[in-house]
């Protein structure tokens, strides 16, 4: 039987690669040294308020069938933080930027979003639990891998966006990520060889996600369908 951290570890370095590249990506490097445009962060915004509704029913769905208590409860519990907490730090940042209702409706969800999404719920509701709390980790540890190694190496001190960036490295959120990681690994511990690859594979996916978001961002996406409307 596998190992309490064996998987994460193992998922971890299947994707090294991919996780020095969200670091090295210009949206998270320009975050960093605060120079980050206002346009490319307030569009970042928009979209994670959206996703984090996704995210916050796929956790629901985890926690529904957690077979231990102690993951129901955390993943009931990230639910409500993704849907209520994390949101008020955007509201907060809207308000700052002085974002109103009107100006967030003009911003349409982009292809990315929506991708991003579709694949958690999708695979909420036709997957192995494995393979969903596996999909979920990666919100979870990428952004605590981004919020650290920004802080350690900012040295802005009016940095802009420095409370999105001490949200994601600060112990309590380490907490959960560990917390997350533990409900991973006692889901590969106790699976067979064929969905542990799965779980792999969808830890990798969400993995690239994680990269077309901030891509996305920075690349102010829109639907290359758009000229064709009616």
């Amino acid at each position: 039987m596998a190992t309490m951290t064996e998987f994460c570890n193992e998922a971890w370095l299947h994707t090294v690669k991919l996780q020095q590249a969200v670091l090295d990506h210009p949206f998270n490097e320009e975050l960093a040294d605060g120079s980050l445009s206002r346009e490319r962060f307030q569009f970042y915004l928009a979209q994670d308020a959206r996703y984090l509704v996704g995210f916050g029913r796929a956790l629901a769905v985890a926690a529904a069938r957690a077979p231990e208590p102690d993951d129901l409860t955390f993943f009931a519990g990230a639910a409500r933080e993704a849907v209520v907490v994390e949101r008020a730090l955007h509201e907060d940042y809207f308000e700052s930027f002085g974002l109103s209702e009107a100006d967030l409706s003009a911003i349409e969800t982009s292809p990315t979003c929506l991708a991003y999404t579709s694949f958690l719920l999708a695979t909420a509701q036709t997957a192995s639990y494995g393979e969903l709390v596996a999909a979920l980790l990666p919100c979870f540890w990428v952004y605590q891998h981004v919020g650290s190694g920004i802080l350690g190496r900012t040295q802005v001190a009016d940095n802009p966006y420095r409370a999105w960036i001490e949200t994601y490295a600060d112990d309590e959120f380490a907490a959960s990520v560990q917390a997350c990681r533990d409900a991973v690994d006692r889901a590969a511990a106790a699976a067979d060889p064929g969905t542990r690859q799965r779980m792999l594979a969808a830890f990798t996916r969400a993995c690239e996600y994680e990269w077309m978001f901030w891509d996305s961002a920075y690349r102010l996406e829109s639907w290359p369908t758009l000229p064709y409307r009616g």
